[in-house]
């Protein structure tokens, strides 16, 4: 319980540090984001607000200023655990969702998701 505590407490901390040194996000011309935005409406993360993959991925989200819908699977009875459960395959976070039609790709990994995210939304990649 004491080790619980402690661990909410120094996640939410790292939050809200995280939170006041953000990256700056990218930006975009109205109809270049329209396009990021159009092509992350298939996409979700399921997420932890304290934990410190998730921080990690967030950051890149907002630096590369994508509007993904979070979806948090902290609590145990929540809708979003169990989905990621039963159709993820674990309880795991951070974990991408992508809608690709009818298939859908859960990625796990916090390095694999924001190398993705990088290679899909971040343009001075996508220049070279």
């Amino acid at each position: 319980m004491l080790l619980k505590i402690f661990r909410e407490g120094v996640g939410g901390l790292m939050a809200f540090i995280s939170f006041l040194t953000r990256p700056r996000k990218i930006k975009r011309s109205a109809g270049e984001q329209a396009e990021v935005a159009e092509k992350a409406a298939s996409m979700s993360l399921y997420q932890y607000f304290a934990c410190p993959f998730c921080i990690k991925t967030r950051r890149a989200v907002h630096r590369l200023n994508i509007p993904v819908e979070y979806r948090d699977a902290q609590p145990r009875d929540g809708e979003h655990r169990k989905v990621l459960a039963q159709q993820g395959g674990q309880i795991k976070v951070p974990c991408l969702r992508i809608d690709k039609g009818d298939e859908v790709i859960w990625m796990y990994e916090s390095n694999d998701i924001i190398a993705y995210l990088n290679q899909q939304f971040d343009p001075a990649l996508a220049a070279a």
